[in-house]
């Protein structure tokens, strides 16, 4: 155990500070959100809003629990935190119980647990312990299979469950993978990014098309290579040939092994498709709610489309929704910079730590909040698909405030003990 009265003045603040601005800016959303005739009560136990304060109350109480434990405990035990939490995912493909098409859900005589968010944070832990040891090296092929298995596994079986967007969030150990210096981790990204492209423009265009574009610049890359004496030119060449072959796999992909609901998706997003009453209703209201609000925004539970309940899921998914009408350009920024600022503030504390394994930790959960913030606000305004994800500390749910708050005490609980750590 820790000095209690110690860590208050060791704790990082900034970060602090902005998790409570986060958290209490949800709370209120989330009550403007599901405000109705009869419940007005912010407090209310019977509403989204009287809910989310008890788990507030639970999340801030583990966070705070997190912070007078011994620091040394969360590397010793990563590994079993991991097992748990893929025995928790396997657990749910069993017995899990199905919301909105995703079988993610363990229910407990009323309390529903969604594990595949605290499969985020036991990879973390898992990811920063291997890489953290003194011996690993990640120049070892055996070190990366050992990387990719903890991240792929429960990757996978978030997958199973149908949730392609809880799935897409382990995407982002690349860039902790980047940052520890992988070989390829910096291709593997330009890589992913390309292929996604390839993909959304091959269904925009043709495939006829794709190969005319892949043609002209494979020929202007490969005279570059050539001119220049530039190493790798076969490198080039296989990526090229990767490519050329994603774009005659493209409709296969999307008719055989993308699911309906996936590629109406994709049809709303790219414009194949217009269905403002049907399965682009979520969108289209979600962009009338928050071009709505202007720049000053209709104020504190003042939105039409909050009110009316015009936009579904608008306390969970969609919680940005809320902020944009009530909130306006304004609101909206301030949100995104205080996520911005959470996010420079936590890759600034994981530079100075003492400890890798504190280090890593801090650059995992830093991805995992990017991708959850910047795939949720995209949806909302239209820029990527709908999937089902929360926007981290807004969304109503205690699955994902409590695996956020645990996930964000951990790390500050590392930090604060950093000048225990000998040089």
């Amino acid at each position: 155990m820790t000095d209690r009265n110690s860590i208050i003045g060791k704790v990082d603040w900034p970060i602090l500070l902005m998790y409570f601005a986060l958290v209490v800016i949800g709370w209120l959303s989330i009550y403007s959100a599901g405000m109705s005739e009869g419940h007005h009560a912010i407090y209310d136990m019977t509403q989204f809003c009287g809910k989310q304060m008890m788990w507030i109350g639970i999340a801030m109480a583990a966070g705070f629990v997190i912070l007078i434990l011994d620091a040394k405990l969360f590397d010793a035990f990563s590994f079993w935190i991991y097992a748990v939490v893929v025995f928790l995912l396997i657990v749910v493909l069993v017995y899990g119980k199905a919301t909105n098409g995703a079988t993610s859900w363990i229910d407990f005589g009323g309390f529903k647990l969604q594990p595949s968010e605290f499969a985020k944070l036991g990879t973390a832990l898992a990811v920063a312990s291997l890489l953290g040891k003194q011996d690993t090296d990640l120049q070892q092929r055996k070190t990366r299979l050992k990387v990719y298995a903890l991240i792929l596994a429960p990757a996978a079986l978030v997958l199973l469950q149908h949730d392609a967007g809880s799935a897409l969030v382990f995407a982002s150990f690349i860039f902790v993978l980047y940052r520890e210096g992988m070989p390829g981790a910096g291709a593997v990204m330009l890589l992913a990014a390309g292929a996604l492209a390839v993909f959304v423009l091959t269904l925009v265009w043709s495939v006829k098309v794709m190969c005319i574009v892949l043609g002209v610049l494979f020929a202007l890359t490969l005279l570059y290579y050539l001119l220049n004496k530039k190493k790798g030119l076969w490198r080039m060449v296989a990526v090229y040939a990767f490519l050329i072959a994603l774009v005659f796999s493209v409709d296969y992909a999307f008719y055989h092994i993308l699911e309906e609901h996936q590629r109406t998706r994709f049809e709303i997003l790219l414009k194949l498709k217009d269905d403002p009453q049907g399965d682009g209703y979520n969108l289209h209201q979600s962009k009338i709610a928050i071009g709505s609000g202007g720049f000053w925004g209709k104020g504190f539970l003042n939105g039409t489309q909050t009110k009316y309940d015009f936009v579904p899921e608008q306390h969970t998914d969609f919680i940005f929704c809320t902020i944009g009408e009530e909130g306006g350009f304004k609101g909206s920024f301030v949100v995104i910079l205080l996520y911005v600022g959470l996010l420079v503030r936590i890759i600034k504390v994981a530079e100075r730590q003492r400890l890798a394994f504190s280090r890593i930790y801090g650059y995992s959960i830093a991805g995992i909040l990017f991708v959850h913030v910047a795939v949720n606000i995209g949806m909302t305004i239209g820029l990527v698909p709908v999937v089902g994800i929360p926007l981290p500390f807004l969304s109503y749910g205690g699955s994902s405030l409590l695996a956020f708050t645990v996930m964000l005490a951990i790390f500050l609980k590392q930090d604060a003990n950093r000048l225990n750590i000998l040089s």
